[in-house]
């Protein structure tokens, strides 16, 4: 099922986001698809997002970050389930951002995948390094605080331990402005697809998911021809 969609209300719009970020996964939202819907929205006075995303590919995750950012548009995010990963940080072009009481926010560094050469994987490593640092830099936006050498410091430390927040420690780190009602979920992931450290207990996969994760990380990947190195961070 889709979970993915945008309509236009007079001068507003609403935005629902209930699913992966990015086409890597089977039936994420791209930014490019989110490109075009947002440009045929026109010009709207206000948007409404409505987030609930385990994460998924940073690079569409950051062009839906700037998408929204340079929108002229006030941004309304509103979290009602779960932001994890880079969906926290498309939650962060919110003008003013709210998350449910039941809410869960989780940050964590990006990871990738490489293959070829000890020079491939230095150079995956630095891309890696370079994607953690822009992500910093939304957060430490959005918390607006007066030292911001301290601030990024304080949220890279928060990203290599995997975080996971209430909305209350959500809003006391400045990530978000209001919390609200609680709001029954209304869509569910395979988890499988994540390697998550510090998932909360309720979130963590049955044992048929945690079979299939095995079986994965049990996969030789090939190479053929000249495709000598892949980085999908997620």
């Amino acid at each position: 099922m889709k979970w993915y969609d945008i309509k236009a209300k007079a001068k507003d719009a609403e935005i629902w986001i209930y699913e992966e970020i990015g086409d890597f996964w089977d039936g994420g939202v791209s930014a490019k698809e989110f490109a075009k819907e947002l440009k045929a929205l026109g010009k709207v006075e206000t948007i409404n997002l409505h987030l609930n995303s385990p994460g998924g590919v940073v690079t569409d995750g950051i062009a839906i970050y700037n998408l929204l950012k340079q929108n002229q548009a006030r941004i309304n995010v509103n979290i009602e389930g779960w932001a994890a990963s880079i969906a926290s940080v498309v939650a962060m072009a919110g003008d003013e951002i709210s998350m449910a009481e039941n809410g869960l926010m989780m940050i964590h560094d990006p990871w990738g995948l490489a293959i070829g050469n000890s020079a491939d994987m230095r150079a995956a490593a630095d891309v890696l390094d370079k994607m953690r640092d822009s992500i910093v830099m939304a957060y430490v936006k959005k918390a607006k605080q007066e030292d911001q050498e301290a601030s990024s410091e304080k949220f890279a430390g928060l990203m290599a331990a995997e975080t996971w927040m209430t909305a209350q420690e959500a809003l006391d780190h400045g990530l978000i402005d209001n919390i609200t009602d609680t709001v029954k979920m209304a869509a569910s992931f395979d988890l499988s697809k994540f390697k998550y450290r510090n998932l909360p207990e309720n979130f963590k996969p049955s044992p048929k998911d945690q079979e299939v994760i095995r079986k994965f990380e049990s996969i030789s990947l090939r190479v053929e021809g000249k495709y000598r190195t892949a980085s999908g961070s997620i």
